[in-house]
């Protein structure tokens, strides 16, 4: 379930377009696409919005049942107030209400907006593997496949939670959970609460968690960073930018967030008076009825709650031979590009698994796919 690895490249050279056999001698009996978009969250929708303004031929291929993205999929007490906006797609605007459930008013903007815009999402399509034939990219869903030049992979990350493993996991009597999963606050009234977690998910679902809770207990590997400024634009950029440069190196991206520190809002603050955010290291082992502290205290517990972040979706693509030796896959300074396989762009991958740089991303995504067939066709033309 937790599977996010990629098999390595052998070679971190840079392959050119005369490095793959000529599309044209491939599959003559199967319509070739221009590109297929793998897809169709924020990311997805703003690549699909591009590719149709240049008149790229594409599909995009939803695995969920109905529009949305990942946002269906979030926690009921998420409300549009809270999410400010960040969910606009390309050429408009975002929904105006402030008090709706962000699992609910999102999707219903992104569904409009396919309509709006004529976008051909197939759904629900979970794709298997993607193999390089010919020149060409083979996208396997099942008994299904499709054909393209290129492929856009805008998976993004809420498939594939991430749950480390701890010394007496299997042996906890009490409930475990990830956030992927998260039932509401109401589920942990009266009961003792470890949160595992740094990041953002952690902070807001504490907020909720702990007014209700018997107890709670927050406990992080590292110190939170917590922000002291407000969040300007500049500030989301710089983040954005330091996630970029690990991708060009080659390395396993970081969350956007994990780099813009951590903010309480006016909803956090009753949890803030009962002490939830006074962060404690993490345990040392996992007993059956709680855990156990580093200086050998044990806490009693009735749940643990894993905010432990999620993994980029992308072992569909380990036929492609993606990753760098450093572990990631290397992007172009655009940040899209695979640089082991120009074929393939990815959005919603490092610096665009934010819906700070989903938007940009997707134009940047149609711009390389343009660049890889005007590439192609000159080389066919020349050959």
């Amino acid at each position: 379930m937790f599977e996010t690895g990629l098999r390595r490249s052998s070679t971190t050279a840079t392959p050119a377009a005369s490095d793959y056999p000529a599309p044209a001698r491939c599959c003559p009996e199967v319509e070739i696409l221009d590109s297929v978009v793998i897809g169709a969250g924020q990311a997805g929708l703003s690549a699909a919005h591009h590719l149709q303004r240049r008149g790229i031929s594409h599909v995009v291929l939803d695995a969920n049942a109905a529009p949305g993205g990942a946002w269906q999929h979030r926690w009921d007490s998420l409300t549009m107030h809270d999410v400010h906006g960040i969910a606009a797609l390309p050429d408009s605007a975002p929904p105006a209400d402030e008090v709706g459930r962000a699992n609910v008013v999102v999707p219903a903007y992104f569904g409009d907006y396919e309509r709006a815009h004529g976008l051909t999402v197939l759904r629900p399509v979970r794709v298997d593997r993607v193999e390089s034939v010919g020149g060409l990219l083979a996208v396997h869903a099942g008994d299904r496949s499709w054909t393209s030049h290129t492929i856009v992979n805008a998976t993004g990350t809420w498939s594939q939670p991430h749950l480390p493993w701890y010394p007496g996991i299997d042996a906890f009597r009490g409930e475990q959970l990830h956030t992927h999963r998260y039932p509401g606050p109401d589920h942990f009234a009266g009961r003792r609460v470890v949160v595992v977690g740094g990041g953002a998910s952690a902070v807001q679902l504490l907020g909720e968690i702990a007014p209700v809770a018997a107890d709670t207990l927050w406990v992080t590997r590292r110190e939170p960073v917590w922000r002291t400024d407000d969040f300007t634009p500049e500030r989301g950029r710089e983040a954005v930018a330091l996630v970029e440069d690990r991708v060009r190196r080659g390395l396993p991206p970081m969350s956007v967030v994990s780099v813009t520190g951590l903010a309480l809002r006016e909803q956090e603050q009753a949890a803030a008076r009962l002490g939830a955010y006074d962060r404690q290291p993490m345990f040392t082992r996992i007993e059956p009825d709680g855990v156990r502290m580093p200086d050998g205290t044990p806490w009693p517990a009735d749940v643990i709650l894993w905010a432990t972040g999620f993994r980029p979706a992308i072992a569909h693509l380990a036929p492609l031979r993606l990753r760098s030796e450093h572990g990631g896959i290397q992007l172009d300074r655009a940040g899209t590009t695979a640089l082991a396989d120009r074929r393939v762009q990815l959005v919603g991958y490092g610096p665009s698994a934010s819906t700070i740089g989903a938007n940009r991303a997707g134009r940047s995504a149609a711009r390389g796919v343009a660049a890889w067939l005007a590439h192609t066709e000159s080389s066919a033309s020349s050959a």
